[in-house]
């Protein structure tokens, strides 16, 4: 069991693990008070040290020179400097300039933070074992465990801390070579196993840290399990000589390595905190590593200054550290994930992969590689299509027979304020406003089929004459007064998520009067949540009744005027249940296999389409994951997008989850994305990807890079109706890509604003 937490700072203070983050916290912690006990363990000996090149990041630095002087001024003195990033593939090499690297040993990292500590009169144990967690945390007032990515003081509280560990796809050796690199390198090899890819960079005048990366099946057919470390080198070596220039590599305790992604739930335990890699990994693609574990060890060291009591302190430092590196894994992994499918990528145009490779983590961005390379980004952007001085998302896009002034779409919202499923005139101005705010396309909210396909009796339909009415008048008005902008229609049924409370008064709960509920039919009797209403499985005769349903709604919506229809088969209602293995338990010909179930959603399809004038286009937004074990998986989307494509739809609108109660989504920033990227790329089907795109950054990076046509945005047009004129407000775009409103030019400057002070250094001490 951990010590108990004492009501004063600690005074003898115990480090499991000498890397960089163990150490500069135990530096940090004697400078800020000298008449500490500080002891560091560290199992190997002071130059045994694991891959070769550090990189550290401008911010990092700036915290250390704060913190500590002379380590900043020791480091300083050590750091070999670049701007560039070379990326070489199919024979032709794409350089990127301005983006400000720094690099030294990491052996030279270990002696000078060694140095520090020493000076400083830190204990520093080498080749030695810490004794087991239990005791040191009785032992002791502080245990920092900074043991690593196998860390033993971890393990040792494992239910207290929770750890969670994936492995995954890729296999990658840590390697260095003799010479260095003038730039960051990626280098891509095609060979008969499949594609390898080098990431190399120097970490001195005279060397380079070589990391050689695969997948797998392609380690394995290459044969490098079956090899020995010099055997791996030398065929590293052979791969890549051109890189090399024909020179050798060398290794280090080097081993072929799958990589390990940690996530804790508590960092800390009693008297004993993790920090560095024994609380959480991010891939060694975004470079992050050491500079997490130094930034942790500031943060620790600041925390425990700042407050009382050391219990205090470890809350205080896992608040402040747990948003950064979130975000940092959240980076790492898409990161990961892209070299993990490096070959769907292979042939995209040579700039836009380019381009693609650099924006992968999210962290660069078409706005500020513009800043850092404008040449090169403007490149891409000609050999993409855009017009000079044209961002990527006022580029036109065609889709079917509809021609896109833009790249932005409103998303479909439920505004649950029909009456009787007549838009009225909330719907007028909500979708008016958003056609005036300068989007390509606006589209509906989801649109019911009957009264019984509502979700609440809020829901909008088209299944009567008034209806239809109603959705003429608005066609008309945002034909009229926004020109140029497309208005589609999504059309669905709410299958077993049906008779529900408007969203603010309850989402998915029943109605509160059992008599106000009407019955609900699905694709199988299975309830939403268990406090749902059970739906009947629908009969053959009943199939045939809802796809006279859509169809009908079809037919009226192609003369409500409506320039794209799509239908909704995502988010658990009624065509999504019959998609998902979890909520369709049909035995009969539309259940069981994926082509089964299929079946219905492509027959409603197929006579949607037929009633539907062939110069406009449909679209279908899926579900591309259930976020549940046995659910719908990636594989499975690719599959649905490729039926519906064959079938004449034009794109796929690619969303996930929303189908049972019981999901787990993994949120962040942009976190569909590579969903409808991968459909996109393995299905050949346009796609339209939404889901925590936030801002024209990312919708100017993600268009630029390939991984989506279109972009749909949510919350910020209920934020900002007109968020696509303030996109190029923002940007001093005024082309055709995006039109003022005659009355609204006076307003298509960007205001000025105030100014914002920059953020203070985390921890400030006395040279």
């Amino acid at each position: 069991m951990a010590g108990e937490v004492t009501a004063v700072r600690p005074q003898r203070i115990a480090v499991v693990g000498g890397g960089p983050g163990g150490l500069y916290a135990a530096a940090l912690l004697k400078r800020l008070d000298p008449e500490r006990e500080i002891t560091v363990w560290e199992r190997n000996a002071p130059h045994d040290t694991f891959g070769f090149g550090v990189v550290l990041s401008d911010e990092t630095l700036g915290g250390i020179e704060h913190a500590d002087p002379v380590v900043y001024a020791a480091l300083q003195d050590e750091f070999v400097r670049w701007d560039d990033i070379d990326i070489v593939h199919r024979g032709t090499r794409h350089t990127s300039g301005g983006h400000g690297f720094a690099a030294l040993g990491r052996r030279r990292l270990l002696e000078i933070l060694q140095g520090r500590c020493r000076q400083l009169g830190v204990e520093l144990r080498f080749r030695t074992e810490a004794p087991p967690a239990v005791e040191l945390c009785a032992a002791y007032d502080l245990v920092i465990a900074a043991d690593g990515v196998r860390s033993r003081t971890r393990e040792a509280y494992a239910d207290a801390f929770r750890p969670r560990v994936e492995e995954h796809r890729n296999r990658y050796i840590w390697l260095a070579a003799d010479f260095a690199f003038d730039a960051f390198r990626f280098e891509i090899a095609e060979t008969e196993h499949g594609v390898m890819q080098l990431h190399g960079y120097p970490f001195s005048d005279h060397e380079s840290t070589v990391i050689v990366e695969m997948r797998e099946e392609v380690w394995q057919a290459a044969g490098f399990a079956d090899m020995d470390v010099r055997e791996s080198v030398e065929r590293s070596a052979k791969v890549f000589t051109e890189a090399l220039g024909g020179r050798a590599l060398k290794s280090n305790n080097s081993s072929w390595l799958t990589f390990r992604t940690v996530v804790n739930d508590r960092w800390s335990h009693g008297n004993c905190v993790l920090i560095g890699d024994a609380a959480h990994t991010a891939h060694f693609s975004i470079g992050s590593g050491t500079k997490l574990a130094v930034e942790d060890a500031l943060a620790l060291a600041a925390c425990l200054h700042e407050n009382p009591t050391t219990g205090a302190a470890l809350k205080a430092y896992e608040a402040e550290r747990r948003p950064v590196v979130a975000s940092t894994q959240r980076a790492a992994r898409a990161s990961l994930a892209w070299f993990e499918e490096l070959g769907r990528y292979l042939d995209q145009p040579p700039r836009q992969f380019a381009f693609n490779l650099l924006t992968r983590s999210r962290r660069v961005t078409h706005d500020n590689l513009r800043l850092r390379d404008a040449r090169f980004t403007e490149s891409v952007e000609r050999e993409f299509g855009c017009p000079e001085g044209t961002p990527p998302m006022f580029t036109p896009f065609r889709l079917g027979g509809l021609r896109l002034r833009n790249r932005v779409v409103v998303s479909p919202m439920d505004m649950y304020s029909a009456v009787d499923g007549v838009p009225g005139d909330f719907h007028l101005v909500h979708l008016g406003a958003r056609a005036m705010g300068g989007a390509g396309l606006v589209m509906t909210e989801m649109v019911c089929v009957s009264p019984e396909g509502r979700i609440t009796p809020g829901c909008a339909g088209l299944y009567t004459p008034e209806q239809a009415a109603a959705w003429r008048r608005i066609t008309e008005f945002v034909h009229t007064r926004a020109p140029g902008t497309a208005i589609g229609l999504q059309l669905g049924h709410s299958g077993r998520k049906g008779s529900t409370r408007l969203m603010w008064e309850g989402i998915d709960e029943p109605l509160p009067d059992p008599e106000a509920n009407w019955p609900l039919v699905a694709a199988s009797p299975l309830p939403y949540k268990a406090d749902s209403q059970t739906p009947a499985e629908l009969t053959t005769a009943q199939l045939e009744e809802v796809k006279e349903q859509f169809t009908s709604a079809a037919w009226r919506a192609a003369r409500a005027g409506f320039d794209l229809l799509e239908l909704h088969c995502a988010h658990g209602y009624l065509l999504s249940g019959f998609l998902s293995p979890l909520t369709n338990l049909r035995t009969d010909a539309y259940g069981g296999s994926l082509e089964n179930r299929l079946r219905f959603p492509l027959e409603v399809f197929d006579a949607v389409r037929g009633v539907w004038p062939d110069d406009r286009p449909m679209t279908v937004r899926i579900s591309a994951t259930d976020w549940a074990e046995g659910g719908t998986t990636a594989e499975d989307a690719v599959v649905v997008a490729r039926a519906f494509a064959a079938h004449g739809a034009d794109a796929i609108d690619v969303s996930t989850g929303q189908v049972v109660a019981e999901e787990r989504p993994a949120y962040g920033r942009s976190y569909q994305v590579p969903y409808a990227d991968r459909i996109r790329h393995e299905a050949g089907v346009p796609v339209i990807s939404v889901g925590a795109i936030s801002s024209w950054d990312d919708v100017n990076s993600l268009v630029l890079a390939g991984r989506t046509d279109l972009c749909a945005l949510a919350r910020p047009h209920l934020y900002d109706p007109h968020w696509t004129l303030h996109a190029a407000a923002e940007q001093g775009y005024a082309g055709p890509g995006v039109v003022w409103p005659d009355p609204y030019l006076a307003g298509s400057r960007r205001p000025q604003t105030g100014r914002l002070d920059a953020p203070k250094p985390r921890l400030v001490l006395p040279a």
